[in-house]
């Protein structure tokens, strides 16, 4: 699978997606939960922006000075609502969002396969709580390694070049959030999921380039779980020839 190929999934998981009216209302309702907590959040920093500049900084009394305190008051509330908005999405996808990403794609493997989602031998209650332990490591690591690319880039030289790798990094790993959501049903430890990651790079940065797109990325993002799993299938597919012919 190669950088085109990725594109191709994502945008296949779309269509079916809006032609299949559960996956269209499953689709809108995660679009909707993190659209509402992001809402929610940026909400309580704008009525709360100037109790908390004033904990770091109190109006000083020169005029000449007045003017950068303003100034700063509204970078520091323009960078708590990116916090919270990056804190609504952890939080919906921890929360409920991982739910209906795998709903999703239970539904997607119906519909491909015309049967119910293989499955360990494990409750689903053990791989509902599995699936929900897997979103931190998988959402804290992107977003920590997006900060220290980006911190980089403001105190080195290769800023212009950091500032672009950070957003390429950051949609590889959504792209691998959705792409994970197989393997991390069926148990598959961490680390062999994250080593696999590696073999598959330029896949998932042609699954995670519509993501970079303002405004449609929420509608790729919704939409992923799709196309991840008829990724998914496809492999299994290729696998089980594979098999057959060596077998042969």
């Amino acid at each position: 699978m190669n950088f085109f190929s990725g594109i191709k999934y994502n945008l296949k998981g779309l269509w079916m997606g809006v032609r299949t009216p559960r996956l269209l209302l499953l689709g809108l309702l995660r679009f909707v939960v993190v659209a509402v907590l992001t809402i929610g959040l940026s909400g309580v920093v704008l009525a709360k922006h100037a109790d908390i500049l004033a904990l770091l900084w109190q109006q000083p009394e020169s005029p000449w000075i007045v003017w950068i305190w303003y100034l700063a008051s509204w970078l520091l509330t323009l960078l708590l609502m990116g916090v919270s908005a990056v804190a609504a999405y952890l939080l919906a996808q921890v929360l409920f969002a991982v739910l209906i990403m795998d709903w999703m794609s239970r539904i997607t493997e119906r519909l491909v396969t015309g049967q119910a989602a293989a499955a360990p031998e494990a409750t689903l209650l053990t791989q509902m709580g599995f699936l929900i332990r897997q979103e931190v490591p998988r959402n804290i690591i992107p977003v920590v390694l997006t900060l220290l690319i980006m911190v980089l880039g403001w105190f080195t030289p290769l800023g212009p070049v950091l500032t672009f790798i950070g957003p390429l990094t950051a949609v590889i790993f959504l792209a691998w959030d959705n792409t994970d959501l197989i393997p991390a049903r069926n148990l598959i430890p961490f680390g062999r999921r994250f080593k696999s990651l590696g073999k598959t790079f330029l896949f998932h940065l042609g699954f995670g380039l519509p993501f970079l797109v303002p405004v449609l990325n929420l509608l790729f993002l919704s939409f992923a779980p799709v196309g991840a799993t008829l990724y998914h299938l496809d492999q299994q597919g290729n696998a089980g020839n594979k098999s057959t012919n060596s077998s042969a």
